[in-house]
């Protein structure tokens, strides 16, 4: 790999860069150690709780639109997205929340909040019950969890971070193969209410772990002590943020996950009644999900592998772009039972690659010292996609009688296909076209 050379320490409003190991814009972190390894599983815990929970969605909304409240698809797909879109409600004033709170205590309320909501779901009996506690308790409760868990491996390591970040967001898919197939065991043999109550206790186990072994690394411990003795508060955060708005790198990544959170979901969420559409064994639909999840979970460890190799940026990129091309190529084309496997694989592994090094490059692009408030207004506008995303999606294919699934595919795949020209646009402002230059 060629290497592109920049003089300055930290990567600012004039887009400025580092280089390490022959690397554009890599930073300064701790990079290993048990401490460091502890981090990354406790992480890997909390994304196998909430996001479980998340992808096993699909099932539940299934079955309440078959068997619980009969025909309210579009209703009942507001539960799920208002979900989803809460994950990073706290982003604007994510490094307040965890100055004052600290990762322990963040992911303590996280653990009462999220079983919680599931138990109360449990004993819902009208939609908007379950607005109130699948949709909003939840989301609000793996807000909590989200930041922590996703802020804490960029913090403890820079040259091996894509691994890092990797193995923790790979705890997202394997939650999501497993809570899936156990949800949709419950429901078969039990009932739905047992399913969710079975999914909270998982939940609550798996949050315990969390809270236990996620830790901030001493660097940013440090920080937020100077930071506390110099009575810095939100103004000081608000001028900071200003600060990253003013980077104009930082803004193309707003804008790739602005555009992709709208049409990332929509297969994970449409899948299963898709395949019901088209009339293809029961199994099919059931396991769409659970299958989509275990490839989730082998693209996140190999893109994050991959990607300490290549650089974050590029494989960004490639993942979000092929993600895109694989909704427009393969899925509106997708009659069978093959084509619909050969998708749910392709898109699995493109899209969890995209999920991994899109928090992966935020350090390269932000700046180490500016994780917490960059993950916190990055992940905020991804507020309005997983919010409005897939309900659009839905509308559009209950726009006609029979439902069309192909615009929907046409939906979600343009806006994955845009993000990641996006991420092809901030590669080049960072290193130029050369592809041999690791970004």
């Amino acid at each position: 790999m060629n290497e592109k050379v920049s003089t300055s320490s930290h990567l600012e409003n004039d887009d400025s860069q580092t280089i390490d190991n022959g690397e554009v814009g890599l930073l300064d972190a701790p990079d290993g150690g048990r401490a460091a390894w502890t981090v990354v599983f406790g992480s890997f815990c909390g994304m196998f709780a909430i996001y479980g929970v998340n992808y096993s969605w699909g099932l539940f909304l299934r079955n309440y639109n078959e068997s619980v409240y009969i025909g309210e698809m579009n209703q009942l797909s507001w539960i799920g997205s208002i979900c989803i879109s809460l994950y990073f409600i706290i982003g604007p004033v994510n490094e307040w929340v965890v100055r004052k709170l600290g990762y322990t205590k963040m992911l303590a309320i996280a653990t009462v909040l999220c079983p919680l909501a599931l138990m109360l779901a449990s004993i819902s009996h009208e939609i908007w019950h379950l607005y109130l506690t699948q949709g909003v308790m939840f989301g609000i409760g793996a807000s909590f969890a989200w930041f922590p868990c996703i802020g804490a491996p960029q913090e403890w390591f820079s040259s091996r971070r894509g691994t890092a970040v990797g193995i923790t967001m790979c705890g997202s898919g394997v939650g999501g193969l497993v809570i899936s197939n156990i949800c949709q065991a419950a429901i078969l043999n039990l009932d739905y209410r047992w399913s969710l109550r079975i999914a909270g206790f998982i939940c609550f186990f798996f949050l315990i772990l969390a809270t236990i072994f996620v830790r901030q690394s001493p660097a940013q411990l440090a920080k937020q002590l100077k930071q506390d003795q110099d009575n810095e508060g939100f103004l000081e955060m608000f001028k900071k943020q200003k600060v990253l708005l003013k980077n104009s790198q930082f803004n193309i990544l707003l804008l790739v996950g602005f555009a992709t959170t709208f049409g990332y979901l929509v297969p994970s969420f449409l899948l299963p009644s898709y395949a019901k559409f088209l009339n293809l064994n029961p199994w099919v639909g059931t396991n769409l999900s659970a299958i989509m999840s275990a490839i989730n979970a082998v693209s996140k460890l190999a893109n994050g592998f991959t990607s300490d190799r290549i650089g974050r940026i590029n494989g960004l990129f490639i993942c979000t772009f092929l993600a895109g091309v694989m909704s427009l190529a393969i899925w509106t084309n997708a009659r069978t039972e093959a084509t619909i496997w050969v998708f749910a694989v392709l898109y699995g592994f493109f899209g969890g690659g995209y999920l991994t090094l899109f928090p992966a490059s935020l350090p390269q692009v932000a700046g180490y010292d500016n994780i917490a408030a960059a993950n916190g207004l990055l992940y905020f506008t991804n507020t309005f996609g997983y919010l409005f995303g897939t309900p659009i999606a839905s509308a559009i294919v209950n726009r006609s009688t029979p439902p069309n699934y192909v615009y929907a595919a046409v939906w979600g795949g343009l806006l994955m296909a845009v993000g990641g020209l996006f991420c092809l646009a901030l590669r080049v402002m960072r290193a130029g076209w050369n592809p041999m230059v690791k970004v």
